[in-house]
């Protein structure tokens, strides 16, 4: 017996917005807007995705999976460039660095068999793989421009000793994609300890064989893992760069970095 939620049951899932809404409100955090927002469009975005994966799971393979991919690949991009807008051709790099992420993992679950080349089985795996990059990108561009800014004196210093951009900013390298990597490493020592994860328990209540759902969440979870480190090394090594001018001077402002691209 498949699990059903009815549409009247899904009303009540309001308390689980006033509770932090109520705490907003409470602590005058200013974000009962957001907060409001973000659950309405959220909504509305999981129901619009939920009738287009159903044409799309109805297409053939090869034109129903490339066509969501390109979605969600061009919208975590647009999404991941807000944490980084002023750098020179932030977009370009995070669209690259997102295709060429998804190219490589699916190629290795087709590779080695681990998933069925299905809308079913790739979309949603894809979409997991994407969005956790998504989130390592924009994490390691905000941190990586606080680090310059906190770090600004220590990195003239350098300069002004002779040091090339590449050697005075690889201490902020190493702390930008340390910080990006942290979450994704905690929630990997405590997965089926702490919590069983979303696919997991996604397929056991659909029936699934508790060990068969856990071969796919391994799957999923090492390969999220992967690639959180590529695209958090990736973004950051691409970007670094353009805090310095071609003369190797560190550029201290946004206005500055943004003059840098045109």
């Amino acid at each position: 017996m498949e699990p059903e939620i009815t549409n009247q049951s899904l009303l009540f899932l309001i308390i689980f917005v006033l509770i932090p809404l109520s705490l907003s409100y409470l602590y005058q955090l200013g974000m009962s807007k957001n907060i409001m927002w973000s659950s309405i469009r959220g909504t509305i975005q999981l129901f619009a995705i939920g009738y287009l994966l159903t044409y799309l799971f109805d297409l053939p393979a090869v034109i129903g999976i490339p066509i969501m991919i390109s979605i969600m690949i061009v919208v975590a991009s647009f999404h991941a460039r807000k944490k980084g807008k002023e750098l020179p051709n932030v977009l370009w790099y995070l669209l690259v660095g997102l295709i060429i992420i998804e190219a490589g993992v699916l190629s290795m679950w087709l590779a080695f068999d681990m998933v069925q080349f299905t809308p079913s089985e790739v979309i949603p795996m894809s979409g997991m793989v994407i969005g956790n990059s998504m989130v390592a990108m924009g994490l390691a561009l905000e941190r990586m421009k606080n680090e310059f800014k906190e770090n600004n004196g220590r990195l003239l210093a350098a300069l002004s000793l002779g040091a090339k951009p590449k050697t005075a900013s690889k201490l902020i390298v190493q702390k930008t994609l340390n910080a990006a990597l942290i979450p994704n490493v905690d929630q990997l020592k405590t997965i089926g300890l702490v919590q069983l994860p979303g696919m997991m328990t996604g397929l056991i209540l659909g029936g699934v064989d508790p060990v068969m759902a856990i071969k796919y969440q391994l799957v999923i979870s090492l390969s999220i893992f992967s690639s959180v480190s590529l695209s958090a090394m990736f973004i950051t090594l691409s970007m670094y760069k353009y805090f310095f001018n071609e003369n190797d001077q560190l550029l201290r402002t946004e206005e500055e970095i943004r003059a840098q691209s045109h």
